[in-house]
This record gives C-alpha cells, structure tokens and sequence, in this order.
C-alpha cells in the first residue's frame, strides 16, 4: 500500500511547484533569452579574432586554431557533466552559479597573457555557458503545455542570435580596444545577468524525486534515458543530421566567398552572415504550428525544405541572389526542425528534462562538428558542387531518419 501510494505520488507529482506559475509573463521569457544569448555568444568571440589575437600574442597557426576547437569541446563536455544536474538540484541556483562562473572565466580569458592561458580561459568558459542549456529547459517547465513551443523557441531564439551578434560584436569592440574588449565586456554583462537571473527567476527544486543522488549515477541516468526513450534516440539522430547539413553550410561558405567571383573580405562575409536572423522567424513560426498540434507536419516538412535548400546554394556558386535565398531557406529549415525536435524530446519525461535535453543537445552538437569536419575535406577535394552533395545528403538523412521515426515509433499525441 505504501509503495502504490508512493508510485501514485511520484506519476502525478506536478514539474513546478504549486506557487510557481505555469505561464510566463513577456518579461521574464525576455530575460531568459537575452541570458542565453548573452552566455552562447562569448564562445563565438574569437572566431573573426584569430589573426588579432595569433599576432599580439604570438603564437602560431596551429595554436590559434585551437582556441576553437577548445570552445567546442568544452561546451560538449559541459552538456554532458553539467546541464543533468538541472535536474536533482535548484535549477535557479544552477543558472546563476553557472553564469556567474561564465563571467569569472570571460575575465581570465580577457586577461590572458599567453596562449596556453587564453586556450584554458576559452575551454572553461565553453565548460559553464552551458547555463543557457540549463535556461531553456527552465523555459519549458515553466511554459503552460498549450505555448510550450513558442516559449521554447523565443529562448532558442536568443541562443541563434547570441552567436550571430557575438562574431560581429568582438570584430567591431577589437576596432575599439583591442580583441581583449570583447570579453571584458561580456563578463560584465554575464555578471549583471546573474544578478538579475537570481532576482526573477521562480525558485524550482529538483523535479525528478526517482533520480540517482550520486553525480556517477546521474551520467550513467542521462545514458540510460538515450537507451530507453526510443523518440529521443530517434530525434537526437534526425537533429544530428540536420545540424550536420547545416555546418557544412556554415563552414564552406566563408570558402566560397572568398573567392571569384565574389573575392569579399571577412567584414563582408561576417555582415553576409546576418541574413541568418532570418532563421529566428522560421523558428517561431515552426513553434506556433506546434503549439497547435502541427509538430510533426514542421518536422517532415522541415527536413525537406532543408534539402532542397541545397539545390538553391548549388545555382548560388555564381549567382549572390541565388546564394542569399539558398542561406535563408537553409536557415529557417533549420532552426524549425531543430524547435520541433525539442517539442517532441521535452514533453516525454518532464521530470528528466535537464537530462534528455543533455543527451539531445550533445548529439545535436556532435552532428555539427561532424558536419564541419566533413566540410574541409569536400571542399579541398571537389570545390562548391561537392560541398552541396555532401549538405544535400545529410539533409536527405535527415527527412529518412524522420519517416523512420514515424514507421516504428507508435505516434503519441503532441
């Protein structure tokens, strides 16, 4: 009898307390994407920054590169050690904690006197900006069912814009002060962030009460959601692909242009580069269709618009008008299918939302780095046609994986 009044308890226990209300007001949802913008960008600083910083720092090709590269693996390994716990502990405390530690690692990054220095700054900063994979789980579980989607994509929304605005801030604050002003700036502006996160954030306390209560177990949990939820596996792998596609895209193009016929410097192609935001309205449009019940309509049709995104970046070799709308319907198919993956991942264990969207995210990253990879090699070896076979094919993966889905999943009702 215990032990039915226990499962009773724990199968209809509420993902917020009863104080917390489960809609968001305009303000409180526009601080929350403003924070995850503000915590995505720092790790896009250095990118148009790396000639700046190879020169006044002296150091070499090689390491500059690897300022990159450390901020890629440390936000993998912060989606993996860091966002599960979001859910056995205060996820309040775990945003500001986190964003105050973004902060911390942003100044040792701006005052790094060596390489190796700034290599480390970078890694722990990339290691705790993950707070803004903590922020939009926050989002839904606060979210009423019914706006889920919408939420979730004016959050994401700012995690798109965050790393938009942090190529063309860096570029235009090193003009004024040196590569260093960047992130002297940004830590300030994390740490007013965490101020103000720890003032308007409800307070949640852990949401799963059958999660493990060791960190060891808490991993080996998140593993474990990946081999259970066949719908996670499922979407995790239709993102990885999508994510794939899209970095290929994002890696090759800055070769393309560079080159005739269009020879643009990195002002030009970082400025080319905004016609991206165009991606935030697909997403939201993508997450009202889904409030509305339309989510896997958005994902099919998601995935397809992204392949043939392709065939317009393919005319777009020669022709900037082709390239520009072949960019914005690559753009706006991915930030939908990506929205739409969420909405279907969040609403399966609410309890073990950190956690799914932990497993999901770090896939959907992995994809992405794949896809970069991918890109380098394909280009050196057959030019821009080839970088479009490669984008189209996974893209095509994509829209597989997704009917895939729909065959051996039994649908639920979203």
């Amino acid at each position: 009898m215990a032990h039915s009044t226990q499962a009773l308890r724990r199968s209809t226990a509420l993902p917020i307390p009863p104080e917390a209300s489960p809609v968001l007001g305009r303000g409180l949802v526009l601080l929350m994407a403003v924070a995850a913008g503000l915590s995505a960008a720092g790790n896009y600083f250095a990118q148009p920054l790396l000639d700046v910083i190879e020169a006044n720092l002296h150091i070499g090709v090689t390491a500059a590169g690897l300022i990159v590269t450390a901020a890629q693996g440390g936000y993998a390994l912060g989606l993996i050690l860091l966002v599960p716990l979001g859910d056995v502990m205060d996820r309040r405390k775990l945003a500001v904690g986190l964003f105050a530690l973004t902060a911390l690692f942003l100044l040792l990054t701006a005052g790094a006197p060596t390489g190796p220095l700034l290599i480390a700054g970078t890694a722990l900063t990339a290691l705790t900006s993950v707070g803004a994979q903590v922020v939009v789980p926050f989002a839904a579980t606060l979210a009423a069912p019914a706006e889920r989607g919408r939420i979730v994509g004016l959050v994401m929304s700012g995690v798109l814009l965050g790393g938009l605005v942090g190529r063309l801030a860096s570029g235009a604050l090193s003009e004024l002060g040196g590569w260093r002003t960047a992130y002297w700036v940004n830590a300030l502006l994390m740490a007013a962030m965490a101020v103000l996160l720890h003032r308007h954030l409800p307070r949640l306390p852990r949401s799963d009460d059958t999660a493990p209560t060791g960190y060891a177990g808490l991993l080996r949990s998140t593993l474990s959601l990946l081999r259970t939820e066949p719908l996670l596996r499922w979407r995790s792998a239709v993102a990885a692909f999508s994510m794939a596609s899209y970095s290929v895209q994002l890696t090759a193009l800055t070769f393309l242009l560079t080159r005739a016929p269009y020879n643009w410097n990195a002002a030009a192609i970082g400025l080319f580069g905004l016609v991206g935001v165009i991606g935030v309205v697909g997403m939201n449009f993508a997450a009202r269709l889904s409030d509305r019940g339309r989510v896997q309509a958005v994902s099919g049709a998601s995935a397809a618009l992204l392949a043939l995104s392709w065939l317009l970046l393919l005319a777009g070799e020669s022709s900037l008008l082709w390239l520009a709308l072949g960019v914005i319907s690559l753009n706006v198919a991915q930030q939908a299918a990506l929205n739409s993956s969420q909405n279907v991942v969040y609403a399966l264990r609410p309890e073990a939302r950190n956690r799914i969207n932990s497993g999901f995210m770090t896939l959907f990253f992995l994809g992405g780095a794949a896809g970069a990879a991918l890109a380098s090699v394909v280009w050196s070896r057959a030019g821009w046609t080839g970088i479009c076979v490669l984008g189209g094919s996974l893209a095509a993966g994509s829209f597989v994986l997704w009917v895939l889905e729909r065959v051996r999943v039994r649908p639920r009702a979203w």
